[in-house]
């Protein structure tokens, strides 16, 4: 298997049609995404723009909106902002969820031509890895969203080396990484209690590793993204 990097928010090449795709958002689009899913949420819907969100609310019953802008504040007039911990206790059975975040939404949009997508964060790391494993790619490229002009984005990074680690079949320590996610550009200003909306529970939460057993595949369906979970247990099916 083949492995390599690009960064979102940098001038570099696409990765080739035929690629594996992991776009990773650690904090905190896509744990906030594994989290909806856990608890409940039927699909997510990632939208680049908020206009694009309200349209698609307005067409799907039963549906909540997840919104962030650049800096993490919520969304005015949406249900949820871009936080997983306060998600944690949200019932979200058989609900549609729209999401408009800022790079991992942006990052899945931009890569939406990859042969295999997936969204990816620390908490769903292992089965991100099982469902690259049971899908039989070749090559796989990470799409590291969380480096900007001010953050170093390693909490990303940290976590696309774990996901290559498990590929690779070393016995890295879950961790070393979850630390790095603390220790990251970003991750010290949840510990600042400087940014109101940037929560120490949200940190922790980023920094679990392996908290849920799916991985989150992106599909197409019509003109939209949508984002489901897969469980070990169907990814063990497939491979029987």
């Amino acid at each position: 298997m083949k492995f390599s990097r690009i960064f979102l928010n940098r001038l570099q090449n696409q990765p080739d049609a035929n690629d594996t795709v992991v776009v990773i958002d650690v904090l905190r689009s896509f744990t906030t995404a594994a989290v909806a899913l856990a608890n409940g949420a039927r699909a997510i819907y990632p939208v680049a723009d908020m206009a694009t969100a309200i349209a698609l609310l307005g067409r799907m019953p039963q549906s909540v909106s997840i919104g962030a802008v650049v800096g993490g504040d919520p969304v005015p007039g949406f249900d949820f902002g871009n936080s997983p911990s306060q998600l944690m206790q949200a019932d979200l059975a058989g609900k549609t969820v729209v999401m408009s975040t800022a790079a991992g939404v942006r990052g899945l949009q931009r890569f939406r031509r990859a042969r295999r997508l997936y969204a990816a964060s620390l908490v769903c790391a292992l089965g991100t890895a099982e469902a690259i494993r049971a899908a039989g790619a070749e090559s796989v490229c990470f799409v590291i969203t969380g480096e900007w002009v001010d953050r170093d984005g390693d909490e990303d990074i940290a976590c696309a080396d774990y996901i290559e680690s498990l590929l690779r079949g070393d016995r890295a320590a879950p961790e070393q990484f979850a630390q790095r996610v603390r220790d990251s550009d970003f991750g010290r200003r949840f510990t600042a209690a400087t940014w109101p909306n940037l929560l120490q529970a949200d940190l922790e939460l980023c920094a679990h590793p392996d908290l849920f057993g799916f991985a989150m595949p992106v599909r197409h369906e019509g003109a939209h993204l949508v984002i489901r979970q897969v469980e070990r247990a169907v990814l063990a099916a497939g491979q029987g």
